[in-house]
Order: structure tokens, then C-alpha cells, then sequence
């Protein structure tokens, strides 16, 4: 990895702008996780508003929305102003590129998901689930990144492209195809936290080592396609 490639990405990303669209989720994760704890009494338990706070919420669309905005920036931005041919044109390795992007990307998904999901749970008094959602959101942020990053180089609308997935597959074609839920990071993610949590708080339907296993392969491929898509780029940062 390239400690220059790594420095220029996260000030690119950390821009002013960038963390303000990065900022609304997370507060409002939190603020329905306060509004739930005060609720509760004999009628209103964890239970009724825990599922929709972390797995409808966190982890279905806090977690691969922030995924897709940082993801898909890490290197989109230098594709759509030109500034990639700064990078192509020096002597470094196409590996070594992508995976400073993805580095970069994956701590500021992380930090920006996988810790105010942590702190939601604790607020909801579960150091369990906060731990599993810290592990289980941060190799699903990983997952995700690797996928979107992948997409900003092979598409121009990498965006759509990753609105398409994580909508219509992983939100609605899982529902309805048990197959499906194989290839969706957010029954990833949610595995790992369940089994870690142990909590009726969430629940997953794909097993710990499938997760695991998947999550792999969405990294390698996400990162192979990106790389070897990235060396097909000419000096005028247009793909031949």
C-alpha cells in the first residue's frame, strides 16, 4: 500500500461536503435508539423496536448506503475529473493502488457505521451486540467497499449500479429467494452479529461460516476486478 495514495484518498473523502452526507444516518440511528430506551415500560421492550433500529436500519441501510457513498468515491471522483491520469502515468503497481483505496475506504465506512451502531447498542444496554455489530459491520463494510470500489472502475453510474443491488436484491429479492440471500452482504454482516450478540435483538438466516466465506469472496473479486479493470485505463483515464 502507498502511504501518499492513502493520505490524498482520506482528505479527498474527509472533505467538508463528504462528511456531511455521511453525518445524518448515524444520528438518526441514535436518535431512534434514545427514543426507543425512553419509551420502554411493561408494553414497550427492546424487542418491538431493537430489529428495526439495527437490522432494518443499521445494517440494511446505514451500513451499504454509507458503503456506496465512500466506496464509489474512493476512486470515482479521480475517473470523473480526470486526475486518475496522475496516478496511471507513475510507476506504481495497479494492486498497490486499489488497495490503498480500499484501506482508505473501508476505515472511514467503518468508523462512519460500525461505531455508532456499537454505541446504539450499548445505549440499548447490550455489550454483546455491540461488539457483534462493531465485527459483523466492519467485514460487512469491507464487503460492500470492495464491491463498490470494483463498480466505480467498470461503470460510469456506479451509484445506480450499487442503489440496483443493495434495493433490489438484498432488500426485496431475499424475501422472496432463499437462494439470494447467499450473495447479500447484509445477511453477511447480520450472521456474524447475531452469533457474536447472541440476542433476539437480530437474527440471521445464512450460517457464520457462509458469511465468512462469502465475505472473502466478495473482497477478492471486488478487488481482482478492480485492479485488473484500472490496468485497461489509458493515459486520458478512459478505460481501452
Amino acid at each position: 500500500m502507498n502511504p501518499t495514495i492513502i493520505r490524498l484518498t482520506a482528505r479527498a473523502l474527509l472533505g467538508r461536503r463528504r462528511v456531511l452526507l455521511l453525518l445524518p444516518m448515524p444520528i438518526i440511528l441514535i436518535g431512534l435508539t434514545l427514543l426507543g430506551v425512553s419509551s420502554e415500560d411493561e408494553y414497550v421492550t427492546p424487542s418491538d423496536w431493537g430489529p428495526l433500529v439495527f437490522s432494518n436500519l443499521g445494517l440494511a441501510v446505514i451500513l451499504p448506503l454509507t458503503a456506496l457513498i465512500v466506496g464509489s468515491s474512493a476512486l470515482g471522483l479521480e475517473i470523473d475529473d480526470g486526475t486518475i491520469t496522475h496516478l496511471i502515468t507513475k510507476p506504481l503497481p495497479r494492486s498497490e493502488i486499489i488497495l490503498s483505496k480500499l484501506l482508505v475506504a473501508w476505515s472511514v465506512t467503518t468508523a462512519a457505521a460500525a461505531v455508532p451502531l456499537a454505541a446504539a447498542a450499548l445505549i440499548a444496554g447490550s455489550g454483546s451486540l455491540a461488539v457483534g455489530l462493531v465485527v459483523g459491520a466492519a467485514l460487512g463494510a469491507l464487503a460492500y467497499v470492495a464491491l463498490f470500489l470494483a463498480l466505480s472502475v467498470m461503470t460510469k453510474r456506479p451509484v445506480a449500479v450499487g442503489l440496483v443491488y443493495i434495493v433490489l436484491w438484498e432488500n426485496l429479492l431475499v424475501s422472496f429467494v432463499d437462494g439470494a440471500r447467499v450473495f447479500s452482504i447484509r445477511q453477511h454482516a447480520t450472521a456474524i452479529a447475531d452469533a457474536i450478540g447472541d440476542t433476539p435483538l437480530i437474527s440471521s438466516t445464512v450460517s457464520v461460516p457462509t458469511a465468512l466465506i462469502m465475505v472473502s469472496v466478495f473482497v477478492v473479486a471486488g478487488t481482482v476486478g478492480a485492479t485488473r479493470r484500472l490496468r485497461s485505463f489509458a493515459l486520458t483515464g478512459e478505460a481501452n
